[in-house]
């Protein structure tokens, strides 16, 4: 699917939970670079009292949703990520935004 102008374009945006593990955040780029992709925007958080937790928020703007939903599952199947949650963010024209 092509969009007209990269203002139109939807931005897929992932937020996976994993154990925070060295070669999570690893695997999970190496989904996008797999793909000659680099997200847009990255995030990673390391939680819990012991630093046992890690957030690890993507947005990859132009992404497919048929892509996205797919690099999802495998995301999924990655050792150690307990958790991946998507949304896509669509454009909103400036007269709509107040």
């Amino acid at each position: 699917m092509s969009y007209p102008s990269p203002d139109l374009r939807p931005t897929a945006c992932f937020s996976v939970q994993a154990a925070a593990e060295p070669s999570v955040m690893a695997r999970v780029l190496e989904l996008f670079a797999k793909r000659g992709l680099v997200p847009t925007r990255l995030h990673a958080d390391v939680q819990g009292s012991r630093g046992e937790m890690m957030t690890i928020d993507i947005q990859m703007e132009g992404l497919a949703p048929e892509l996205a939903a797919y690099m999802a599952r495998c995301m999924r199947q990655i050792a150690y990520v307990e958790c991946v949650l998507t949304s896509e963010r669509g454009f909103v024209p400036a007269a709509q935004r107040a």
